[in-house]
């Protein structure tokens, strides 16, 4: 309860706990916050690491794992949200500019989605994936692409991971607009916005 009351600025915690079953306690954080979470799952375990991707968790690290590796994902979570929140209070002075294509709206600056005015909320991973797609509509991105945009360090992600966020970032618009269509699979080659979403 204090965790979901008063949110830290980063969470880590395994899928399988005690009292609460991790994805049900990402599920209450969603509802309150966009808190970055990184989820700990076994290694054989794809079903939970889907699963929570699909939820809104930003990242999932199999066990066994290191505590550097631990340490370097919290570090790029973190330094993203920053990067966001400085751009958000006018402390960078290379903002990006809002970018508009068709009924999408995005400001990365104060870190807001809006699709045919209606606000979308979206993790840091979702939005950085949306951004990079959006950027340059109809330009096909591979999934090392998207990974390279929404995990800026030299960590490794499984490239289904990938998958997820897109299949999480349909949903979210698909929920302001069941007839939405603006990310298209190319099977092979990756993704593309649509250039006449």
């Amino acid at each position: 309860k204090p965790l979901i009351d008063n949110p830290p600025d980063l969470a880590v915690f395994d899928v399988k706990m005690p009292r609460m079953d991790g994805l049900e306690l990402l599920r209450r954080l969603r509802e309150k916050s966009q808190l970055p979470v990184i989820f700990l799952t076994s290694k054989d375990d794809e079903i939970d690491e889907a699963l929570g991707l699909a939820m809104g968790a930003d990242d999932y690290i199999a066990k066994p794992f290191s505590q550097r590796l631990v340490i370097a994902r919290i570090r790029a979570i973190l330094r993203r949200v920053e990067l966001n929140k400085n751009a958000a209070e006018g402390e960078d002075e290379t903002v990006a500019e809002p970018i508009t294509r068709g009924r999408l709206q995005m400001d990365p600056a104060r870190h807001k989605v809006a699709w045919d005015g209606k606000d979308v909320t979206l993790t840091v991973t979702e939005f950085l994936i949306l951004e990079t797609l959006a950027s340059r509509p109809g330009i096909v991105r591979s999934r090392n692409q998207l990974m390279d945009a929404a995990y800026q360090d030299d960590v490794y992600i499984d490239d289904r991971t990938i998958d997820s966020h897109i299949k999480r970032l349909r949903r979210k618009f698909r929920e302001v607009d069941p007839e939405f269509d603006g990310i298209a699979t190319l099977y092979g080659a990756g993704y593309r916005f649509a250039d006449d979403s």
